[in-house]
């Protein structure tokens, strides 16, 4: 009887280990302070990351990125639960929190560096991301114009961004009320 213990709580251990797996998936929709925001209140979300990625500066500085020529974009690092949220969900999330027809940035805040992008890591999320956008062109009847980039690596920002949103509630809440943010996405996609 015991030779047959240890075999059984190594598989149920394994199995458990898998499905606790976690991924990472990058999105960048203008400021990350507020693409953060939209994340980490989904279920199966265990980690969002303020960070830099797409560009050619290694570990870049928030003022780089913004005024420099860095070619990184704002983006936030989601770790998430497979079991628990598909990258498939992560992507439809994605789509209703930024104006993916704008082409000069996000809102209120312009430049190359706020402009809305979907990262992929493999074949499956690009097919996703572009059949997205395939439908989204199709129902609006507009071009999309948001980045398709692969994957190649995230730089975290600066620890004053990261839940800002949390720490400096008040600031945050004033920055996204004078950006209507709120309102332009209500207008985009509850038409």
């Amino acid at each position: 009887m015991k030779v047959f213990i240890i075999p059984i709580i190594s598989l149920l251990f394994l199995n458990f280990a898998k499905a606790s797996e976690s991924y990472k998936a990058y999105f960048g929709g203008g400021c990350f302070w507020c693409v953060e925001e939209s994340f980490e209140k989904l279920d199966g979300v265990e980690k969002v990351v303020s960070g830099y990625s797409g560009g050619i500066t290694e570990n870049p500085t928030y003022n780089e990125v913004t005024y420099g020529n860095t070619g990184h974009f704002e983006v936030v690092e989601i770790t998430y639960n497979k079991e628990l949220i598909s990258y498939e969900k992560l992507l439809k999330n994605f789509w209703v929190n930024i104006d993916p027809f704008d082409p000069y940035g996000q809102f209120c805040d312009k430049g190359y560096s706020y402009r809305s992008v979907a990262f992929y890591q493999n074949k499956k999320e690009k097919e996703l991301i572009e059949r997205d956008i395939e439908t989204l062109e199709k129902k609006f009847k507009k071009k999309i114009v948001t980045y398709i980039r692969e994957f190649r690596k995230f730089y975290k920002a600066e620890d004053y961004h990261q839940d800002f949103y949390v720490i400096k509630f008040q600031k945050y809440l004033n920055y996204k009320k004078a950006c209507k943010r709120e309102e332009i996405l209500d207008d985009i996609w509850n038409k």
